[in-house]
């Protein structure tokens, strides 16, 4: 079934004024190819300040384009999530493997914040956090304005405790080990722009120690300090440890140059997730184990 279609809006910023119209969307928006983004424009599909334009119209500042997409069907997903701990102030869900936090990349309904919205109509529960699509496990959320900003500042002074289950090759891991790298957005011919390892990119650090190995693989258990996008699996494939079935990041911890949109396939879970309530300042801890049928929860299983 197709979804309800949406309308994009963008504001012309100073760096972008002076290009043309078809220019700005070929640019910034690369998963369409310009002949597609041609077609919109001469079907109206795309307005400026309201009205039809040319494609080879001159932008200037402050103009407000629309790109008015029709309803579409979106990528089958697993279309659930499991609530972990609620109360009037938080709520933390765990979703599945293959299921987007956020719209975008062609999803808009399939996303958890469209699940929980249709399962909370009265509050509109904000995560404080994502995780990547291929990704399973904790999100926490907020259900109110004020413990959406006290969440939000304990993620950016490092007061919430994000631990994760992960799955990468066999070698010579440490038992214990620490991975301080920046982190940084990298052009990407297809993708656009990704993040990756960046010796000018923002501070970034997980910690890491092995649960189990075996013969062809070992489990790592990693917390992290720091919430930049990606930053286990790009952490990971830095230290030489590339998470198993990574669609996008390889050894050295940069974006593949032929990863085309998609995104899973690898083995990675939120654990474990502790913070301080935003009402209360209890220190509290949730915890939710790898679904029973994942390749985790078997390689910890197995001895």
């Amino acid at each position: 079934m197709a979804n309800q279609g949406w309308i994009y809006r963008d504001k012309i910023s100073k760096n972008q004024a002076g290009l043309s119209l078809l220019a700005y969307y070929t640019g910034k928006y690369c998963h369409s190819s310009p002949e597609e983004w041609l077609d919109r424009i001469l079907s109206a599909a795309i307005l400026v300040n309201g009205r039809p334009a040319c494609p080879d119209t001159v932008l200037e500042i402050g103009q407000q384009l629309t790109y008015q997409r029709p309803p579409w069907t979106e990528p089958d997903v697993p279309l659930f999530f499991e609530v972990l701990y609620e109360d009037a102030e938080v709520l933390v869900v765990a979703k599945p493997s293959g299921l987007p936090v956020l719209a975008g990349g062609g999803f808009l309904e399939h996303t958890l914040i469209h699940l929980v919205h249709q399962h909370y109509p009265d509050v509109t529960p904000y995560p404080i956090h994502r995780l990547g699509r291929g990704t399973s496990g904790i999100v926490l959320m907020a259900k109110s304005k004020p413990a959406r900003a006290k969440l939000s500042q304990q993620m950016r002074e490092g007061k919430i405790t994000k631990i994760y289950r992960a799955l990468v090759g066999q070698g010579d891991i440490p038992d214990n080990f620490t991975i301080n790298q920046a982190i940084g957005k990298i052009a990407h011919p297809i993708l656009g722009h990704v993040y990756g390892a960046l010796t000018d990119g923002l501070s970034a650090r997980s910690d890491g120690r092995v649960l189990k190995k075996h013969p062809d693989s070992t489990l790592l258990e990693v917390r992290i300090f720091t919430g930049r996008p990606h930053q286990i699996r790009i952490h990971l494939a830095f230290f030489g440890y590339p998470l198993i079935g990574d669609p996008l990041y390889g050894l050295g911890g940069l974006p593949r140059p032929d990863a085309v949109p998609g995104d899973c396939g690898y083995y990675l879970h939120a654990n474990q997730i502790l913070f301080n309530h935003p009402s209360t300042g209890e220190r509290i801890s949730i915890c939710c184990p790898a679904p029973p049928e994942s390749v985790i929860s078997y390689q910890l299983s197995v001895h």
